[in-house]
């Protein structure tokens, strides 16, 4: 079974305790939705964390939030391959993956794409007082225009990302000490575009510190959900995959055809 959850910040107790209650097995997996905080402090702080994420029995993919470091700055970690994605992995925490932006997962027959990443509202609060911010916080270009041609050349069944599109921004989460207009929205503007373009049938956030569903976007904080809350039938999942199939192979044939 696949579940998902919001940001938890460095305090894995509350996964911990759900993995438990729901016994959840080495045939599971959980989605963090970004700020996961195991790459935040780049020291033996990160390891204790990751310590107790790795005891857990399922697979845990994380998604990159804007308060953590990307993996491929910190040492020991590794690409890998994982659902027809890339990862990158820590030998000491086989189970603790970390999503590549941009991946595509195909997991019990669905296709997941992964867009991390957002603007950190309190940056210059971060700065002054020499708190963890990192300038690749957001997706570079470079990563976009990896995301749109993903999703041109793919059927894509749900999106897993950090923050959401500018039109579903949780408005009454802006925080009062925070003067709006020196938010740095690009990325939920793209994300909109992102959202225009895409056949999906559910995306999964977090960032916004709030538990919620609208349309079809599942804001998650403290609360999990499971793969049940997509809201497919078997028979409209079956056709979902069906149809991408035929699309794979037409675009096939028209490439031999050329």
């Amino acid at each position: 079974m696949l579940f998902f959850s919001g940001d938890i910040h460095g305090s894995p107790w509350g996964v911990k305790r759900f993995c438990e209650k729901q016994k959840l097995t080495k045939e599971d997996i959980l989605v963090l939705l970004g700020d996961v905080g195991a790459n935040y402090y780049g020291d033996w702080r990160d390891d204790e964390m990751k310590k107790v994420l790795a005891k857990l029995a399922p697979t845990i993919l994380c998604i990159h939030g804007n308060h953590e470091m990307r993996p491929w700055h910190i040492d020991g970690y590794y690409e890998a391959e994982w659902h027809g994605g890339k990862v990158w992995v820590q030998d000491q925490y086989p189970n603790l993956l970390f999503a590549q932006d941009g991946e595509i997962f195909n997991i019990n027959g669905l296709n997941y794409i992964v867009i991390g990443g957002a603007y950190s509202v309190d940056k210059y609060y971060r700065l002054e007082r020499g708190y963890g911010w990192w300038e690749d916080e957001q997706p570079s270009e470079e990563i976009k225009v990896y995301v749109e041609r993903q999703l041109r050349e793919h059927d894509i069944d749900v999106i897993l990302s950090h923050t959401c599109p500018f039109k579903y921004e949780p408005r009454e989460m802006f925080l009062d000490m925070v003067n709006q207009s020196t938010v740095d929205t690009t990325t939920e503007q793209w994300l909109d575009e992102i959202e225009e373009i895409t056949d999906y049938v559910a995306w999964f956030c977090g960032h916004w510190h709030t538990d919620k569903r609208i349309d079809r976007m599942h804001f998650l904080f403290h609360s999990f959900e499971s793969e049940e809350q997509i809201g497919l039938t078997e028979d409209e999942k079956i056709d979902r995959v069906a149809r991408r199939v035929l699309n794979e192979h037409r675009a096939a044939f028209e490439e031999l055809a050329q």
